[in-house]
């Protein structure tokens, strides 16, 4: 009986600090998450905040972007290298995968898991399933994010939502902001825990997910969250978005909304 007890609260302590390591690390977006050129963080979703090419897969903000085109420069504003068209920025990346590059197999993973993208690839689940595990082996926060999100829809894979959350775990503890908020979302919603799902969008939300300061709203309305706690995610949310902030990507955001950029 003394040691079932023991191997119990032995248990409970591998689970606190198992959590401690969770909730403590990975508040601070990754260095990729910066543009390459201001070094800023880039606004999110990053996605429709910055541009990446097939040249360097280097992000550079839509600020320093039209930045380097008001200067006469239609190259990459990061490599300089000659914007490449569809089929020669897949030989780029197709040529940096070969050479090991985690950044390069995590966007031709994307590339193969979408389909009729850019690069203009068939839709391949198992090749994107191969390239985004080699990517994580290698080290790509951004691989171990997409992986999760595959297990967890059972996309190319048996659905196995403990695999998603070792991979959105381990991302988010390296500042993954999609897979905290996303932990957060499953807590929620698949395992009704209010209290964790909140304290991840806490963290999400203070670099500027908008989407986890909306949930942590939803909950302070439902009860799930305090008002403190909400306090604490709108202030934090506010503090990102303005360190986000730079003339040249308030020109860009205007110019994008009027359709001239």
């Amino acid at each position: 009986a003394h040691r079932k007890q023991h191997k119990k609260a032995c248990k409970q302590r591998a689970e606190e600090l198992k959590d401690e390591q969770l909730y403590s690390q990975g508040r601070e977006r990754s260095e990729d998450d910066f543009c390459m050129i201001c070094t800023l963080p880039i606004p999110l979703p990053m996605e429709s905040s910055s541009v990446r090419r097939g040249c360097c897969l280097k992000r550079v903000c839509h600020g320093c972007d039209l930045a380097a085109q008001k200067r006469g420069m239609s190259d990459c504003a990061f490599c300089r290298t000659p914007t490449p068209d569809a089929a020669t920025s897949l030989r780029m990346i197709q040529k940096r995968v070969k050479k090991k590059d985690p950044a390069a197999m995590c966007n031709l993973g994307k590339e193969y898991f979408n389909g009729g993208g850019h690069c203009g690839l068939k839709k391949n689940t198992a090749r994107a399933l191969e390239l985004f595990s080699e990517a994580a082996d290698l080290g790509s926060i951004e691989a171990h994010h997409c992986l999760g999100c595959q297990y967890l829809n059972g996309v190319g894979v048996p659905k196995d939502e403990a695999k998603a959350v070792h991979y959105w775990e381990t991302a988010a503890t390296q500042g993954d902001v999609r897979a905290r908020h996303d932990l957060g979302l499953l807590e929620y919603y698949h395992c009704n825990n209010y209290e964790r799902a909140v304290r991840h969008w806490l963290i999400s939300a203070k670099v500027g997910h908008e989407g986890s300061l909306k949930m942590i709203q939803e909950s302070f309305r439902d009860g799930g969250a305090t008002k403190a706690q909400y306090v604490e995610a709108l202030k934090g949310y506010q503090d990102a978005i303005e360190e986000m902030r730079s003339p040249e990507r308030e020109e860009a955001k205007r110019l994008r909304q009027q359709g001239r950029y």
